[in-house]
């Protein structure tokens, strides 16, 4: 039960740690943040990868292919608002 008891404790004092780190991010810093949170599940896929290709059990294939898919649309998805979020700071020329 302890054992549990610690892992609760870590997880309220990460989600605490967490949310007081990015909630106190200027404006200015967001999209290079996001852009390197794509990073970071980038290699959240590898590790699904790896749990996919390891072939130990039908289960577990199917959890990590379950894994490898949702990574990638969370990766995806990511970039696309980051290229989104570029886009707003880009000017436009009006050459006449």
């Amino acid at each position: 039960m302890s054992s549990q008891l610690l892992e609760l404790y870590v997880f309220v004092l990460a989600a605490f740690t967490g949310y007081m780190v990015i909630s106190r991010v200027p404006a200015l810093l967001h999209t290079p943040l996001m852009a390197a949170t794509n990073a970071i599940a980038g290699i959240s896929l590898v590790g699904s990868l790896i749990a996919a290709g390891a072939a130990q059990n039908r289960v577990a294939t199917i959890l990590g292919f379950v894994a490898v898919v949702a990574a990638t649309s969370n990766i995806v998805g990511g970039f696309i608002i980051v290229d989104r979020m570029l886009k707003m700071f880009k000017r436009e020329d009006k050459k006449k």
